[in-house]
């Protein structure tokens, strides 16, 4: 699922490879050319998406393959002949995955799949909390670090440890929640309150920790809960995976929510309405909400009503829903219009025939975060940070049998009509 990273190419006459650009940067032969077609990649999705890195020539290998350097490749190199890439070959297909377990779904009700979850996580999570030195799990208070944590715990006749860290902003602040679990479970739990220089003080070392362009702001709290927990365990596991897996995020039922309303409506009619919301910015839009919020049932009651605004604005002229997912995910509309002379390359993500392998709009979102989103973001916030303090990190939610289950299981066992991850909160409410 792409949890650890390997970065490889050659340089000159060199084939370097390593789990960290600084070590290819460490080598002699290394040129470093930065590859000036991938900057657009990273203003629409925060990050460089593999294949490609930073620099020219060096490559990252996918998820789930292997890439095989062959001997004679290695002799026609000294003999000066243009040496080619290794061809990446797949041992795990997750595309393979969503397509076997769509066509053999499981027939049980949703209490003996929410049984059967269980059981193949508390294997999963048993098997993961095998180590000779200290262990312990993140534990935001979310569903997924609770779940993880519950079942460490009924494994375990001693309490685990776990670490939060919490903001001094309220708005941000959810260290409470981490508490409350870890409280109800019996944990032995750290909490470190951060300030504003605490964060501040870790930006100087991001471009060491990520070696290459990464916009995800998260990084930041990521790598102070890291180094929160080095301090006391050198293993840590994490909820990481289950929004991807098991469809936790806003957009899976949201979106297609927003393409039901709006696919009837004429296009003109969208293209009108969006226009008009972006003819106020979105601090008059805040403006206003603030003048009229004490008017309105506390259900409306909602923070930077601007952005959502121009947000809506942006998806409501899409034209299908494939456009609306794209909108949503790309941070940046139209990168080649602040990164002159480049040319955006292809992707997983751009090319459209990739979209088609799950069934049904929720799972094909699904199934591109997880080929995209999660390895390309979520996995590389958590593995730089976590290395940066010599923390190894597991991820018990992306063991391919859990994510081949998951596949197996019919969409409104994950996602209803308000939330995702039910089948994910049935397994957690139990503990």
């Amino acid at each position: 699922m792409g949890e650890k990273p390997l970065y490889y190419g050659w340089q000159g006459k060199t084939f370097l490879f390593g789990s960290e650009l600084k070590a290819l940067r460490a080598h002699p032969a290394f040129i470093g050319k930065i590859d000036r077609n991938v900057i657009p990649l990273q203003f629409r999705h925060c990050d460089i998406p593999a294949p490609y890195s930073i620099y020219e020539g060096i490559a990252k290998l996918l998820p789930g393959t292997s890439a095989t350097l062959h001997l004679d490749t290695q002799q026609d190199t000294q003999r000066g002949i243009k040496a080619h890439m290794p061809v990446p070959a797949p041992y795990w297909s997750l595309a393979e995955c969503v397509t076997a377990g769509q066509a053999h779904p499981f027939a049980g009700s949703e209490s003996e799949a929410a049984d059967q979850l269980e059981h193949l996580l508390r294997r999963t999570i048993k098997g993961q909390m095998l180590s000779d030195v200290p262990l312990g799990a993140f534990l935001s208070g979310g569903v997924d670090s609770s779940l993880v944590v519950a079942l460490m715990q009924a494994e375990s006749s001693q309490p685990v440890r776990t670490f939060t860290i919490g903001f001094d902003a309220a708005d941000y602040n959810e260290a409470h929640f981490a508490k409350a679990v870890a409280q109800h479970l019996g944990t032995d739990h750290t909490e470190l309150m951060v300030s504003p220089q605490d964060a501040l003080d870790v930006i100087p070392r991001l471009p060491t920790l990520y070696d290459e362009p990464f916009s995800d702001s998260s990084q930041v709290p990521t790598f102070l809960v890291s180094q929160l927990a080095r301090q006391h365990v050198t293993v840590s596991l994490s909820g990481d995976g289950g929004d991807e897996v098991f469809g936790g995020y806003n957009r899976y039922f949201l979106a297609a929510k927003l393409w039901r309303r709006l696919h009837g409506l004429p296009l003109a009619l969208r293209q009108l309405g969006a226009a008009a919301i972006r003819s106020l910015s979105p601090r008059t839009w805040d403006r206003l909400y603030n003048s009229l919020s004490p008017l309105l049932p506390s259900r409306f009651h909602t923070q930077r009503v601007g952005d959502k605004a121009h947000k809506l604005a942006y998806l409501i002229d899409a034209v299908s829903p494939e456009m609306i997912y794209q909108r949503l995910v790309s941070q940046w509309k139209n990168p080649l219009e602040v990164v002159l002379d480049a040319k955006e390359p292809p992707t997983f993500f751009s090319n459209a025939a990739n979209w088609n392998v799950a069934e049904g709009f929720e799972s094909r979102m699904m199934y591109l975060d997880a080929m995209t989103y999660l390895p390309d973001d979520i996995l590389v916030k958590v593995d730089r940070a976590a290395m940066g303090v010599s923390l190894e990190t597991r991820v018990p939610l992306l063991d391919h049998r859990i994510v081949e289950f998951a596949w197996q299981l019919p969409v409104h066992m994950k996602i209803g009509a308000r939330q995702g991850k039910n089948i994910l909160r049935n397994v957690l409410y139990k503990h």
